[in-house]
């Protein structure tokens, strides 16, 4: 794996940054399954008995008069256009070895789909949002190759949305959330054209890891992407959403940085490549401006914006609403969250008390009921659970209390130790769930995360993860009990998976009152 230089973006998983454009795709083939879309026609490819579609659009590229504007419906075509190739990596950050975005490749707003049968099937349908910390990730990625899932009996479908600066950067003249906008774009397209690849648009399941499944959230109380989907699977929910204030801030450092005046029109005049380098440059000084609270902390220099209108308010607030009732959803977390980043930065077995107090001063509902809470517990596991129950374990428990009154609700937690790369375990870390969901247990970062070659024992656990994902996306029952407040049952993944009351009852009691509320200024400069 490789790892950053300088700095490393904390809240930047969703998927680790090994993955590479797949160039083995033989583009000249001209026989292949044929599908009419509303915007024209497309031929595919059959792999192993899948009709499989790469890279084909679902709104126009975001570039000229287009640059960092909402997504626009994409321009008709005629013929038949090939659709074996996935499209271009979107601009995106280059500090965590992403995978190569160049400024010519302005094709990014692309989707693909895996299906077992494009007959009167009428399958449930998975749409896959990848992580990558808002900042970077690629449908392409090896990892994310959707063949395993769709053999289980679901049409599969990935697609690019603008990320980094291009897609959540808060910029005068230019509309919020433009990556949040992408992917209601691309649900608009499944609605439309998932029938004749054998999907059922009624059956319509978005899943998602990290801040994929922030934005699965986000996307729960958004108003535009309203019975888009029926059901939701959110795979450690990030608890980062931005105000207005704090957004339009660091868009204005990143400007300043570029030394233009903080407008749109301006900045769609640079290269995405200059944007978003700008950007890396101005998320590696967060930890020197306290201006930024909470965001300086965790070096996240971008996260969905609740600015009113494309986002009303943070997810857990709009959900205890009821602004996705009747939607069904499961969520849940890794134990170890945080371990996966640690390791990354090189920090295991490292922290510093400075380290630990820092962030319990800026992360804790209370510095001594977390330390007391914890009797037994090193400075360096302090440190490891603040920011794991911050970062997703909280906010993906706290999902499923303000939903579940208003939806069918399910809670999981992944506990099984894998040994990781070189046989040192990572724990039940941040990101283990990735091989498991789609069965890729050999490709992309799922080394790293579980081995090589893969324990026995990870066959089984994909095999009863992706079992409960298809049969919750085919019937909303992934096969235990609904989340209640009253027992509070949770499906623990393990080699003997088990179901019982939730398991960490000590964070859930000492982050009860926590108000999970959107990130701001901190105090001092807002005031």
């Amino acid at each position: 794996m490789r790892r950053p230089t300088g700095r490393a973006k904390i809240a930047a998983p969703g998927h680790l940054p090994v993955a590479r454009r797949n160039t083995a795709i033989d583009v000249t083939e001209s026989a292949g399954p044929q599908v009419r879309l509303t915007s024209g026609s497309v031929r595919g490819r059959t792999e192993e008995g899948l009709a499989v579609f790469r890279g084909m659009p679902f709104a126009r590229p975001p570039v000229g008069e287009l640059r960092l504007a909402a997504p626009m419906p994409v321009e008709p075509w005629e013929g038949v256009r090939e659709a074996v190739a996935f499209g271009p990596p979107p601009p995106q950050s280059s500090a965590m070895g992403a995978p190569s975005a160049r400024d010519a490749d302005d094709d990014w707003l692309t989707i693909n789909v895996w299906s077992p049968d494009r007959g009167a099937a009428r399958l449930p349908v998975m749409v896959w949002v990848q992580g990558g910390g808002y900042v970077y990730g690629w449908s392409g990625d090896p990892l994310f190759d959707g063949a395993t899932l769709a053999r289980d009996g679901v049409v599969v479908v990935t697609f690019n949305y603008r990320l980094s600066a291009e897609g959540f950067g808060q910029f005068p003249g230019a509309p919020a959330n433009r990556g949040l906008l992408d992917q209601v774009a691309a649900l608009r397209w499944v609605r439309e054209n998932i029938a004749a690849f054998g999907g059922d648009p009624g059956r319509v399941t978005v899943f998602g890891e990290s801040a994929g499944a922030g934005c699965i959230a986000a996307l729960m109380a958004m108003p535009s992407a309203s019975g888009l989907f029926h059901r939701a699977i959110a795979q450690s929910v990030p608890g980062l959403y931005f105000t207005e204030a704090l957004a339009t801030d660091i868009g204005a450092a990143i400007t300043g940085y570029l030394g233009l005046p903080p407008s749109a029109g301006d900045l769609a005049r640079l290269a995405p490549s200059r944007l978003n380098d700008a950007a890396d440059a101005v998320a590696g000084t967060m930890a020197a401006n306290p201006r930024w609270g909470q965001a300086a902390h965790l070096q996240a220099p971008f996260a969905p914006v609740v600015d009113g209108e494309v986002l009303p308010a943070v997810p857990w607030q709009a959900l205890a609403g009821g602004a996705a009732s009747g939607v069904e959803l499961i969520v849940g977390h890794t134990r170890d969250e945080y371990r996966l980043f640690m390791a990354i930065k090189g920090e295991l077995g490292k922290i510093t008390p400075e380290q630990t107090n820092a962030a319990l001063r800026v992360l804790a509902p209370d510095p001594d009921a977390y330390r007391a809470a914890h009797p037994s517990a090193s400075l360096e596991k302090l440190y490891e659970l603040l920011h794991s129950d911050w970062l997703f374990r909280m906010p993906s428990l706290r999902l499923a209390e303000a939903h579940h009154p208003h939806g069918r609700t399910h809670l999981y937690e992944l506990a099984w130790n894998a040994p990781g790369m070189g046989g040192e375990t990572l724990g039940a870390c941040h990101g283990l769930g990735l091989p498991l969901t789609f069965g890729n247990l050999t490709a992309g970062a799922a080394a790293f995360l579980i081995g090589d070659p893969p324990p026995p024992e990870a066959a089984g656990l994909t095999t009863r993860v992706r079992a409960a994902w298809t049969a919750f996306a085919a019937t909303g029952d992934p096969g235990w009990p609904a989340y209640n407040l009253s027992e509070r049952l949770t499906w623990i993944i393990d080699t003997e998976p088990t179901v019982r009351p939730y398991p960490e009852e000590t964070s859930r009691q000492l982050w009860a009152d926590y108000p999970f509320a959107v990130v701001d200024l901190a105090v001092s400069a807002a005031g």
